[in-house]
């Protein structure tokens, strides 16, 4: 496997913060959050070696809190020493191999309460994203979360986010993934048949006192 695959997303230079109209929550006028445009950025690649049958696109928050004892709690912030984990916000496999694009917002434009149905799309085979865990058992927003969902870290994180957008080229028309998969369902089946990746990150903050 080589890292061979350049990534571009139109929108922000790699590394940089990701604009709002990307995220799932923005910082609120009153209150701490307010409901984004969440729409998925256009991503591109190219440089996908001989034998490459399809492509998959993992984003992955890398700096999510292990614990959510001080998430979004009024008078506490999330301490900097926290171990973290990763929390998926787009799965998205079997993407034609003759395709080096996805278009912005084809796969998701606003807010969608209780989630969009993962499964079969033009562009490829979406999973389900983690706002499925996040958002379980609230009467409003509860449901399945398949496709894109943008960045919303916690508001009260002492830490910038860093989103990962990994493209892979694949050795297999199909990794034969459908209902509620997730990332690590994706990655599972990738193993073995990953011929080339490459990565594109933004960074993210709901935190006036760390952003930027």
């Amino acid at each position: 496997m080589s890292d061979a695959l350049k990534v571009t997303i139109d929108g922000w230079t790699d590394g940089a913060p990701i604009p709002g109209v990307f995220a799932f929550g923005v910082p609120a006028t009153e209150g701490h959050v307010a409901l984004s445009d969440n729409k998925n950025p256009k991503i591109s690649w190219n440089g996908a070696p001989t034998g490459t049958q399809s492509f998959a696109i993992i984003c992955h928050d890398s700096d999510v809190p292990s614990s959510g004892d001080d998430v979004n709690q009024e008078g506490k912030t999330v301490p900097s020493d926290l171990p973290r984990v990763d929390f998926y916000h787009w799965v998205l496999v079997d993407i034609p191999a003759d395709q080096t694009t996805i278009a912005e917002s084809v796969d998701s434009h606003g807010i969608t309460p209780k989630g969009k149905a993962p499964g079969k799309k033009p562009y490829g085979v979406t999973g389900i994203n983690n706002y499925t865990d996040w958002f379980a058992g609230d009467a409003d927003m509860g449901g399945t979360y398949g496709g894109y969902d943008g960045p919303c870290p916690p508001w009260n994180d002492s830490i910038i986010h860093h989103y990962h957008f990994t493209v892979y080229a694949l050795d297999v028309e199909t990794l034969g993934l459908n209902g509620n998969f997730g990332g690590p369902e994706a990655l599972a089946a990738m193993e073995g048949h990953i011929l080339a990746k490459g990565n594109y990150v933004g960074t993210y903050s709901l935190n006036p006192d760390v952003q930027g």
